[in-house]
Order: C-alpha cells, then structure tokens, then sequence
C-alpha cells in the first residue's frame, strides 16, 4: 500500500508538467504569431532595398554617361587646337622657307634698328643719355678690346695698292690672325731641349727660360754643371735655330695641320671667286674715265657741254641718228 508522502510528489509532479506544458504551447504560438509579420517586414524591407539599388545604378550609369560626355568634349578640344597649332606652324614653316639669308640678314638688321630706335626714344622720354647708360654695359677689358679693334681697323682701312711687298704685309697680318698655335706641342719640344721634365712649362704656364745658352747649360741641386746628353743636344740645335743651323726640311707636319692648310687654300680660292670690289661712283652711271684725276675732268666737261652732246650721244646710243 502506497504511502500518503509518495502520493503527494506525484501529484506535485504532474501539476509541473501540465504547466511547463502550457508554457510550450504557449510559446509555440506566439513564434507562429510574430514569424508572419516579420516575413512581411523582411519583404517590404527587401523590396525597398532593391528599389534603392535600382535608383542607384541607373544614377550610377546617369553619372557615368555625363563624365564620358564630357571626356569626349575634351578630347575634341584637344584635337582641335593641335590642328590649328599644326596649320600655324606649317604656315610659319612655309614662309620661312620663301625668305632666303639675305632677307633674313635684313629683317634681322631692320629689327636690331627698331629695338635702338624704341630704346631711344624711352630714354629720351626718361630724359636719359642713352649712350651713357649703353656704356656702363661695357667694362675695361671689353673697352680695351674695342678700341684695339679700331685701331687695326684704322690701320688697314688702306686698300689702295702701293707695291708687292706692302700687299705681302696685309695678307701676313690678316693670315695672323686665323693662325692659333698649338702651345702643348711647343711646351713639349722646348722641355726636350732644355732637359726639363714633361709637364713642367704647362705647370708654369708656358713661361720660364728660352734662351739656347740655358737650354745647352743645366745644373744640378748641389749647383755643379750638368753636361746635356747627345738627345738634348740635338732638340736645343732643333729647336733654337739661326742661320748657321744646317738642319732642314726635318720637319713632318701632322694630319690636322695638313686639313688646316688645305683648307685655309680652299677658303681663299672660294673668297677670290666671290670677291666683287665696290666701285666709288657705280650709281653715276656710265664710266667714261681711266683713273680718278680723269673723272674729276669728265665731270668739269659734262657740267657746261653735256646740254649741247645730248643728241649726240643719244644717237650714238641708238646707233642711228634722227
């Protein structure tokens, strides 16, 4: 026979098992209750986000369509102003072309004149001497230079004839200054005859003794005489040479010096084909004199009679007369 204690946690235990049962029941029904209005949620929210998207892409391809647009608007911007540079520069390539050296030389001195004539005028307007402030351009080295020049032009401002030896003298003088002398060679072969060591006169400078008697006579640190060997000796008698050396025709001039004198030769050749000497008084016309005195008397005769051999000379002119 059961006990009164054992009947009474049984009952206990059914009663929580009809409660946890409810609250099951309970719950199942109200996840069966919400799980509808979140799918309704959930597809109302989907549906806003592929609206979204779609407004999205389309401004996405909106904006891309516009910036392509414009691209190629630039583009052709770019297309166009290289072709009209292109035009302009052959138009500039053209007429550059057509002008030859000589009207190059005379546009450029026409445009050296006009930027004188402007600067001229600016200082004169500044109330400037122009030549005053041209000279502080100019320092003592360059003012020395010019007036050396002008000198030497003065003095060969005589192109008149006197003799042979006088037109010997200009072409020496002239072929003077296109001779430049190659120092390092020469500072070689006087090192050889004074018994110097290589590359002493460059340190120098190219200065020292040159005299033969010290290019023959050397000496040692302790001052003893050194006598030169047989090599120095022949360089010295090489190289310092009067008039009773009887060495000759030893020397065997480079390749570069052999184009150098071909080619100044080649330069005068060219020069005396071109050479035109200008004529006093070309624009008078006819030159009906031998020499200048017989000009000045032409000129005295044509002054009082040419008025009267008018006819005359028309029809020699002619060959016929009226």
């Amino acid at each position: 026979m059961p006990s009164p204690d054992k009947d009474v946690s049984m009952q206990d235990s059914s009663e929580n098992g009809a409660v946890l049962k409810n609250v099951v029941e309970a719950a199942q029904e109200f996840v069966e209750t919400i799980q509808p209005i979140e799918s309704g949620e959930g597809s109302s929210s989907s549906g806003s986000s592929e609206e979204k998207a779609e407004d999205s892409g389309s401004g996405e391809s909106k904006s891309t369509m516009e910036e392509r647009k414009a691209k190629m608007e630039r583009l052709r911007a770019k297309m166009r102003n290289s072709t009209q540079a292109n035009r302009a520069s052959l138009v500039e390539e053209s007429a550059k072309a057509k002008i030859t050296a000589r009207d190059a030389a005379r546009l450029e001195r026409q445009r050296k004149l006009a930027e004188i004539l402007r600067t001229k005028a600016d200082a004169e307007e500044r109330g400037e001497d122009v030549e005053r402030d041209k000279n502080w351009e100019w320092t003592i080295e360059d003012n020395d230079n010019w007036e050396k020049k002008k000198a030497r032009k003065a003095r060969r401002a005589d192109f008149e004839f006197h003799d042979d030896a006088h037109a010997a003298r200009r072409r020496y003088k002239k072929d003077l200054d296109l001779i430049k002398p190659d120092l390092e060679a020469y500072n070689r072969q006087k090192e050889l005859a004074m018994g110097l060591a290589p590359g002493s006169l460059a340190n120098l400078g190219g200065g020292g003794p040159s005299s033969s008697s010290f290019a023959l006579t050397t000496f040692n640190s302790t001052g003893s005489q050194l006598v030169p060997s047989d090599q120095q000796r022949i360089a010295a008698e090489s190289f310092y040479r009067d008039a009773n050396t009887l060495l000759y025709a030893d020397n065997k001039p480079t390749e570069d010096a052999i184009d150098r004198v071909v080619g100044k030769i080649n330069r005068d050749i060219d020069k005396k084909g071109k050479f035109s000497r200008k004529r006093l008084n070309e624009e008078e016309g006819d030159i009906t004199y031998i020499n200048e005195r017989n000009r000045v008397f032409n000129k005295k005769i044509a002054r009082y009679y040419d008025k009267y051999t008018a006819e005359i000379r028309a029809s020699f002119e002619r060959g016929t007369a009226l």
